[in-house]
């Protein structure tokens, strides 16, 4: 399984982000399933991909830290396929992901750790 997670700290209002991060994860071509307040899940739409290729995206947003301008939030991307190159799908669209959120317009960025 491949699995590729990285960190964000952004300066956005905290009530903002949810409908930001949705927004940002559709027009990426991912639909997404599931949201709460502080968890969200998106998938890529099956067609013309292998099963085991598809990447699921989850986004956990770090409600204890949080402050009214300041949202930490855990991204993790991946998928059943097996990480035998460095170069494959669900590494494609981490580095895809991350450059969006990092370059986004409606927040500042703050921090960026991948792990």
């Amino acid at each position: 399984m491949a699995r590729y997670t990285c960190s964000f700290v952004v300066s956005v209002p905290s009530e903002h982000l949810q409908p930001l991060m949705i927004q940002l994860l559709q027009e990426s071509g991912l639909d997404v399933q599931y949201y709460t307040a502080d968890y969200i899940m998106a998938r890529e739409i099956p067609g013309n991909l292998a099963f085991a290729k598809l990447v699921t995206v989850e986004v956990l947003v770090d409600k204890h830290t949080t402050t009214g301008t300041e949202v930490r939030m855990n991204i993790v991307i991946k998928n059943e396929e097996l990480p035998l190159q460095l170069n494959n799908h669900c590494r494609q669209v981490f580095d895809y992901l991350k450059q969006e959120i990092e370059n986004n317009r409606n927040w500042q960025l703050i921090e960026s750790i991948s792990g």
